[in-house]
C-alpha cells in the first residue's frame, strides 16, 4: 500500500475547492441555483479542511516542533479566522440569491491563494517532514472519523 503523504493530499483538496468556487462564479450569473449547489460544496469543503489542520494536523505538528506560540500554526489560524469572515460575508449574498458578489469573492479568494501558497510550500512539506509514516496514517484516520456534521453547517436548512 502507498503511503500517504500530507503535501499532496491538502494540496489536491486545496485544487478541488478551487474548483468548486470556480464553477460556482462561472454559474452564479446563468444558473443561480446550480451555483448555490457549487458553493455549498465549497462552504462544506473549506469548513471540514479547516477542522482537520486545525483539530488534527496543527496539534500534531505543534506536539512534534514544540512550536505551540507564535509558530506557523498560530499564524495560519488567524488567517483561517479571516477566511471564514469572508466566507460568511460571500455566504449572506449566497442565501439571498445575489449574484453580485464580487467584491466578496474576490477578498474570500485573494486570502485563499496567499493563505493556500504558504501551506504548501512551507507548512505542509514541514509536517511531512516531521512526521513518520505511522502519525500521518494516524492523521488520515482521524480525518476519515470526524462527523459530517462537523463542518456541514450552514444557518439555514438546505
Amino acid at each position: 500500500m502507498e503511503e500517504k503523504r500530507i503535501t499532496p493530499f491538502y494540496t489536491d483538496d486545496h485544487d478541488q475547492l478551487d474548483g468548486y468556487f470556480l464553477k460556482f462564479q462561472e454559474l452564479k450569473r446563468k444558473n443561480y441555483p446550480e451555483a448555490k449547489e457549487y458553493f455549498k460544496k465549497f462552504k462544506f469543503g473549506l469548513q471540514r479542511h479547516i477542522i482537520w489542520e486545525e483539530e488534527i494536523l496543527f496539534p500534531l505538528f505543534e506536539e512534534k516542533t514544540g512550536m505551540t506560540s507564535g509558530g506557523p500554526t498560530m499564524v495560519m489560524r488567524a488567517e483561517h479566522r479571516q477566511i471564514g469572515g469572508h466566507l460568511e460575508e460571500l455566504h449572506k449574498k449566497v442565501q439571498r440569491g445575489d449574484p453580485e458578489s464580487d467584491r466578496e469573492e474576490r477578498l474570500l479568494w485573494d486570502c485563499l491563494k496567499q493563505h493556500n501558497n504558504k501551506e504548501e510550500n512551507i507548512l505542509y512539506p514541514a509536517i511531512d517532514h516531521q512526521l513518520s509514516g505511522q502519525e500521518q496514517e494516524k492523521v488520515f484516520h482521524s480525518m476519515k472519523t470526524l462527523p459530517e456534521d462537523r463542518y456541514r453547517t450552514c444557518c439555514h436548512h438546505h
